[in-house]
């Protein structure tokens, strides 16, 4: 999920409660409020270059698509911890395919890497967590999808979204059959977003499209152009799992490659670590379960899918794609699982106590583990981790309590 659908996805799962029942209409009518949103999208698409037998063709006989909505339901009360959803995503399963794909465009992976920098081993694993290696790139009308989700949520995003999905048929990029996704209107192997799809697809052999589609070739270049516009360093790893030496202080999150060496911090392989390069460490379930340093690159990552749980799955996936050893460190065995009315809250009483400065979104990313880890130095919380543990909602709200006193 490139960019964009990330976002679009967690502001559409965001509003979800507020969808009445989907349409059951099969075919917008004249007048209708369907039809008459499609229309009031002309100006915007005249300004976008896109000419009216285009856009008169796209929507003609254009109908909402129920399970859109359907599908947002089902996301709405989804709830899944970082461990459950990495060990779904880096399978025994997956890593043997990726490994097989990996030999059988040995040729295409090698010159990919040198155009672009990215690892073979990186592009396979994104394609595979995207889309099954091809096995899940949906079949569903893209037009149809971001113009029914545009209509529902009356939300820029999908009207911009939209918009470039009409774009590529007025450049006649591929026919309208081809315009096949997700419910949500992500494109082929790499689930390119339209807009994506015009930024950064590759054609491996330069043909006149980008085949994101059938041609394997294409979806693996185009990964690798996103992942080099997006500021992949060559000189880096994603990151490093990480042992802790006894009585580590956690003094802060964020450092040099060099800081955490120095403090007798070592690479779980054995291996030395990186020579330098921004380091940020990650305790993704707490001090007890596996460690990990992130360079640069693993926020690169992060560029395509906004998410931990995407970005640690497809770095380790790639490590195991490329033959390296699995998690030295095991997951524990219970986890804390919050929800995100919790998560909010959570954030709004670090804001009220002046440690986060971000946004109430329900979502635990650096920036609320850094006000956690603050706040559990305050506290004299130890270990200051920056994980959420189960006892962390209680001490907060004693601490805002005895504050507004």
């Amino acid at each position: 999920m490139p960019v964009s659908l990330s976002r679009i996805l967690f502001y559409v799962i965001l509003s979800a409660a507020s969808l009445g029942p989907a349409s059951a209409q099969t075919a917008p009518q004249a007048g209708s409020a369907f039809h008459l949103f499609l229309e009031n999208l002309w100006p915007q698409a005249q300004a976008r270059g896109i000419g009216r037998a285009t856009f008169d063709a796209a929507f003609a006989g254009l109908s909402e698509d129920p399970s859109a909505a359907a599908e947002i339901g089902k996301q709405r009360e989804f709830e899944q911890t970082l461990s459950a959803y990495f060990q779904a995503a880096v399978s025994a399963t997956r890593i043997a395919h990726g490994q097989a794909l990996g030999r059988q465009y040995a040729g295409a992976l090698n010159e990919i890497e040198r155009r672009y920098g990215v690892p073979c081993a990186i592009l396979l694993a994104a394609w595979g967590i995207e889309s099954d290696f091809g096995r899940a790139r949906g079949d569903k009308d893209v037009i149809r999808s971001l113009a029914t989700l545009a209509f529902v949520r009356n939300d820029a995003r999908f009207v911009d979204e939209l918009l470039s999905a009409l774009v590529l048929l007025e450049k006649r990029v591929l026919p309208r059959d081809r315009l096949k996704g997700s419910w949500a209107g992500a494109m082929g192997g790499p689930q390119f977003l339209p807009s994506t799809f015009l930024k950064y697809a590759a054609s491996y052999r330069g043909d006149r499209f980008p085949d994101i589609w059938e041609k394997p070739e294409d979806t693996l270049a185009s990964i690798g152009n996103f992942f080099r516009a997006s500021g992949w360093n060559t000189a880096l790893p994603w990151g490093v799992e990480v042992i802790l030496p006894a009585h580590f202080g956690f003094a802060t999150l964020h450092g040099d490659f060099r800081d955490f060496s120095a403090a007798g911090v070592k690479a779980a392989s054995g291996a030395a670590l990186p020579g330098g390069g921004n380091a940020t460490l990650f305790l993704p379930t707490g001090a007890g379960g596996p460690a990990f340093l992130l360079s640069d690159n693993y926020w690169v990552l992060k560029a395509y899918n906004n998410s931990d749980s995407y970005a640690l799955s497809l770095a380790c996936l790639g490590d195991r794609i490329a033959g390296r050893a699995g998690l030295r460190a095991a997951w524990p065995n219970r986890q804390k699982v919050w929800s995100r009315a919790d998560k909010i809250e959570i954030q709004k009483l670090l804001a009220r106590l002046h440690f986060y400065h971000g946004t109430f979104d329900g979502k635990f990313g650096q920036a609320s583990r850094d006000a956690i880890h603050q706040f559990q130095i305050d506290a004299h919380d130890a270990p200051a981790d920056g994980f959420a543990r189960a006892d962390l909602l209680g001490l907060l709200r004693a601490k805002a309590n005895g504050s507004a006193r």
